[in-house]
């Protein structure tokens, strides 16, 4: 005898009842897709067959860094469980959550991955479009690492001088005396050198005029500025931009009462990339720039932790601050360049979309983000034990986001 959900009986009747009662109602969607035959209903316990909603498993799309991670929990899951594997997309952060909001029902993602927490404007478009329910889960900790093949000597360079090298403007570089170096098209003054920087003036800002590293200090190579990194609808190059962009141009004492008295266009001038060609984007795969560094031993390179250390025969880190990328450093917080990755969750998805709960029981089981884990051996830096508890049990729960500050 065919089974049907309870829930769906009952969100029929009630609207039947309202109809007949001349009420008005707000339509209740959340299917893409015809009303299944009696003879497909199925619960959530059950694999949804080939054919509903044009595919048969969940589907999660996002984050380049997030990417593996997920990966290994779809395999795993899949291996486990009565259900289809599920297909995992790496889109980018930005392009991940323009595909998760875009709308409800099995024509669009259930699940989305982050390498940096979900912007205002994001969760916004969610709500506009009807996805009015989202469960944020933070996963574990990764860090932004600058890299270079190991065939050369590893960088040891502070933030400030990562601003200075890929900023697509500085302030003037001015000398001792107060008096400016190069003209206002960046180029640099008759008679002047790079050695006689000794400040730098707000009142007028030039494009990037550093060429090569050693440009901003004798200490660093006297090689091309030549930086391989993701596009601007990653998530790894937003939390660069945050993480060491935006904190490095503080340390120009300019900037840093700039940031005070107009925080707008401090925001600006230290979050912009420069486009003529020392900074080059690679990509939403992490994977492809650790190849290009491994063939470019002049180059570097912006990815994820992880990378590194499924990679660590080819590529090496740098040292940012004075402090290596490591394991330790990362997960309590050292690490100039540490972050968090999360998952969000489309809870209207729930009983709709195919094994959406029992998948993320698998991602917080201790199998998986555990210390112990298998995703730590894919590079994942776990989260400490009570907020990874406090974290499953939120997650399992369903528990929805709050509107995010900014």
């Amino acid at each position: 005898m065919p089974k049907f959900r309870a829930d769906r009986l009952l969100l029929v009747f009630a609207a039947l009842s309202l109809m007949a009662c001349g009420e008005p109602r707000e339509d209740i969607v959340l299917l893409d897709e015809p009303a299944a035959p009696a003879a497909t209903a199925r619960t959530e316990s059950q694999p949804l067959g080939a054919g509903v909603g044009g595919r048969d498993g969940l589907r999660m799309v996002g984050s380049s860094t997030v990417f593996p991670f997920a990966t290994a929990v779809a395999e795993n899951f899949g291996a486990k469980s009565t259900f289809p594997t599920p297909v995992v997309e790496a889109t980018g952060t930005g392009g991940g959550m323009n595909l998760f909001c875009a709308g409800v029902g099995l024509g669009f993602p259930d699940l989305t991955g982050a390498s940096r927490p979900i912007k205002a404007t994001e969760y916004q478009l969610c709500q506009d479009n009807g996805v009015v329910a989202i469960t944020e889960i933070p996963i574990g900790y990764d860090g932004i690492v600058l890299g270079n093949s190991i065939s050369s000597d590893a960088m040891d360079i502070e933030r400030v001088q990562l601003f200075l090298a890929l900023a697509a403007e500085t302030p003037m570089p001015i000398t001792e005396q107060g008096e400016p170096l190069f003209d206002d098209q960046g180029a640099l003054s008759e008679g002047r050198s790079f050695g006689e920087i000794a400040g730098f003036s707000c009142h007028r800002f030039i494009p990037n005029p550093f060429q090569r590293w050693s440009d901003i200090s004798s200490d660093l190579p006297a090689e091309r500025i030549e930086v391989f990194g993701p596009p601007p609808t990653s998530g790894t190059r937003d939390a660069f931009v945050e993480l060491d962009m935006i904190m490095g141009a503080r340390e120009v004492e300019c900037l840093s009462a700039l940031s005070e008295s107009d925080e707008h266009m401090f925001e600006r001038l230290a979050s912009r990339i420069r486009e003529d060609g020392a900074w080059v984007d690679a990509g939403e795969n992490d994977n492809t720039i650790v190849q290009t560094l491994a063939n470019s031993p002049t180059a570097f390179g912006i990815f994820g932790y992880s990378f590194l250390e499924q990679n660590g025969d080819r590529i090496q880190a740098a040292r940012i601050d004075g402090i290596t990328p490591s394991y330790e450093n990362i997960s309590n917080g050292v690490y100039p360049g540490s972050r968090s990755l999360f998952v969000y969750v489309k809870n209207q998805h729930v009983g709709v979309a195919p094994g959406l709960l029992p998948f993320v029981e698998e991602l917080t089981s201790e199998d998986a983000w555990g210390p112990f884990g298998y995703l730590a051996e894919r590079g994942l830096i776990a989260l400490p034990e009570m907020r990874r508890q406090e974290a499953a049990q939120s997650a399992r729960a369903l528990t929805p986001m709050q509107t995010p500050e900014q």
